[in-house]
């Protein structure tokens, strides 16, 4: 049985308004499978099925970050390459791992962490009910929520 989470919505803010076993219901529209979404923009299914399929390269592509257009020089000053951050990316990314909390291993997180981007991984429940919150509150969040079976 779906368990309902939003009642009003504002069509022009994705909300989650459901989940169940193996699925999510964003604005009353049924999805199965992983999806990736922010307050507004598109609702993007992905082909990822537990927190192990999530690596920093991931990630890091998801929230849409690319290397920094660098002085030819720079090497000179230190050999990472600088990361040029989205005018849109999110303060918080939301990991809903399932009906498990499954935490991510640091390396994986560190890149956006070092960046600011706040990264907390729970279960969907969890992280539908705060992506909710969050998005009521005009945060810049992005939320990765995994389905998953109920156990």
């Amino acid at each position: 049985m779906p368990v309902l989470l939003q009642k009003d919505l504002n069509p022009a803010l994705n909300t989650v308004t459901a989940y169940g076993d193996g699925f999510l219901e964003i604005n009353r529209v049924r999805y199965d499978g992983a999806l990736c979404f922010a307050p507004e923009g598109p609702i993007r299914s992905l082909a990822v099925r537990t927190a192990a399929d999530l690596d920093a390269a991931f990630l890091q592509d998801l929230i849409g970050l690319k290397p920094a257009a660098r002085d030819p020089l720079a090497f000179l000053d230190d050999g990472a390459p600088a990361i040029e951050l989205p005018a849109d990316a999110p303060e918080v990314l939301l990991i809903g791992t399932g009906p498990r909390q499954t935490f991510l291993r640091p390396d994986i997180l560190q890149p956006l962490l070092s960046l600011g981007i706040g990264v907390e991984t729970m279960t969907t429940q969890a992280a539908a009910r705060t992506y909710n919150i969050l998005m009521s509150e005009e945060r810049r969040v992005l939320a990765l929520l995994l389905p998953g079976a109920s156990s």
